[in-house]
């Protein structure tokens, strides 16, 4: 593939699960999909039919992968792990419900203060943005289009490098449970076509988005 070529990136974020909108999962093991989420990634294999996807990376969490595999069967691809894709380390905070941290006033700063604030034994979320960036760049040039599926942070920090987005920023970018951003990266530009479009609907058709 020449280095002038263009390649379309479709983050999505993973399918929901029992820990949503109630604790920190994290990296923890055995978080897996529930129904709602199951159903989700059904729907997503469906959704983007039309695609001409060529290749999908995902990050090693169960959740993550059980939201890729049924696109990974649509499009008889390879379900490639990428470890650059994997959640925010939240060391201590891990598995600990969102009413007990808001009573700590370092939770606080943390959603204040994003790129400044590491969680206690945890991941600074510059380290995440970095690390996601450099894999996309790897990976720029190699494929047309790829699914990357992934957490809401890593899509939030890479869609907010893109916009020009301080980190601290980050949160006024909604990543929702199986939702579709795209990013169309060349070697002198990058677009964000689309950010948090909803995985319910019809298959999905993305107008004027360049394939080479």
């Amino acid at each position: 593939m020449s280095a002038q070529s263009v390649t379309n990136f479709l983050f999505i974020r993973h399918g929901a699960h029992d820990y949503l909108g109630r604790a920190i999962a994290g990296r923890l093991p055995g978080v897996h999909l529930n129904e709602l989420g199951r159903e989700q990634a059904r729907h997503l294999a469906e959704k983007l039919s039309l695609l001409p996807i060529d290749a999908i990376y995902s990050g090693p969490l169960e959740r993550v992968r059980e939201t890729a595999e049924p696109i990974s069967r649509r499009f008889d691809l390879p379900l490639q792990v990428a470890e650059e894709f994997t959640e925010i380390d939240m060391g201590d905070w891990q598995d600990r419900s969102f009413t007990d941290l808001g009573k700590e006033g370092l939770w606080k700063e943390f959603n204040a203060f994003r790129s400044s604030t590491v969680p206690p034994g945890g991941e600074l979320m510059l380290e995440v943005q970095v690390r996601a960036l450099r894999k996309l760049k790897e990976l720029r040039g190699q494929h047309h289009f790829v699914v990357i599926m992934t957490h809401g942070d890593v899509i939030r920090s890479v869609m907010a490098h893109f916009l020009g987005t301080h980190l601290d920023l980050f949160l006024r970018i909604e990543i929702d449970p199986a939702s579709l951003s795209l990013l169309e990266y060349g070697e002198d530009f990058a677009i964000v076509r689309m950010l948090n479009a909803p995985s319910t609907g019809s298959p999905l058709e993305l107008p004027n988005v360049r394939y080479q």
